[in-house]
């Protein structure tokens, strides 16, 4: 049997073969571009990428913390995992993936208008000055700066601090709520900044000040996680009043009506106040349990989101 030569190809050959190739690159970009057109920068670099990176916070439960083996978990959490799913619906990928990328107070906000996170999920106040910078879920929670003080400490409002030393953690609401009851009340306070909400515990328990000032609900869940019941309280008057939400760019109204539409399937289905639960009453998988029942002008929030999505249907 005899061999078969293989002809050298001709130039004319392999030009009309490259010519073929980006013809077929060109037609594949373009059907990548059009099956992207019409979604938001967001929601068109999650379709490419098949991913949504996801912020959280290590320390602040129950909406952003870690479990035993290093997870992250929370309410906040289980809030953007729904939202997650509503983008795989917007962008026609039910599996798409979660990249959690570890934020802190004060970068997390950066982390959103710098594009390295998709949706912030721990617990920020949605106020006017941040409005400026990023967009907000409807709300999740309602939570307000109070006193964390040892349980020894005759302190009951802020006013027992006068020239003492309060610790806050870096880039809250909570630090500007203290620095401006500081001036007003002309208290002398010496305040220290904890990069974290753990670190300002630990200033707090290692005697380094007199007092932590953060939202309510976070003091409970510090003393519920590290089992300090006997050790620490949560006193005094509100000192803020603080709506969370999950944070998101700003600037993208398709993006929005995806989160919306998320918080109203939770709303109809009645999944929001079970959730809460889950998360404020109930164990946690860590072990903890807060205690902390629903408020009524969260369960109120809520209902109206079950009414709004029933008058939508």
């Amino acid at each position: 049997m005899g061999r078969i030569l293989a002809r050298p190809l001709t130039t004319g050959v392999l030009l009309f073969a490259a010519s073929l190739l980006a013809t077929s690159l060109f037609a594949a970009s373009a059907l990548a571009q059009t099956a992207s057109e019409g979604l938001s920068p967001t929601l068109s670099a999650v379709k490419t990428a098949h991913t949504v990176r996801l912020g959280y916070r290590e320390s602040s439960p129950p909406f952003s913390f870690l479990d035993q083996s290093g997870r992250p978990i929370g309410y906040s959490l289980e809030l953007c995992e729904a939202i997650v799913e509503e983008i795989g619906v917007e962008v026609d990928d039910p599996n798409l993936k979660i990249d959690y990328v570890k934020v802190t107070s004060d970068d997390r906000i950066d982390a959103v208008v710098q594009n390295k996170i998709d949706l912030e999920c721990g617990s920020t106040t949605a106020n006017a000055e941040r409005g400026r910078r990023v967009a907000f879920s409807p709300l999740m929670f309602v939570a307000g700066t109070k006193l964390m003080v040892p349980k020894a400490s005759g302190v009951q409002a802020l006013t027992d601090l006068k020239g003492k030393t309060i610790v806050v953690t870096k880039g809250t609401t909570n630090e500007q709520a203290i620095q401006a009851a500081d001036k007003k009340f002309g208290l002398g306070l010496n305040i220290a900044v904890g990069a974290d909400h753990e670190q300002s515990y630990q200033m707090l328990a290692d005697g380094k000040a007199d007092a932590f000032a953060t939202d309510d609900i976070l003091l409970f869940g510090l003393i519920a996680r590290h089992k300090a019941q006997d050790k620490f309280r949560v006193t005094g008057d509100y000192l803020s009043y603080d709506p969370y939400g999950i944070m998101f760019r700003k600037g993208e109204p398709q993006l929005s009506a995806v989160v919306e539409r998320a918080f109203r399937k939770l709303g109809s289905n009645r999944d929001l106040v079970p959730l809460y639960n889950k998360w404020f009453t109930a164990r946690l998988p860590t072990g903890e349990r807060l205690n902390v029942p629903i408020s009524l002008q969260l369960e109120e929030a809520f209902k109206a989101m079950d009414d709004t999505a029933g008058a939508n249907n």
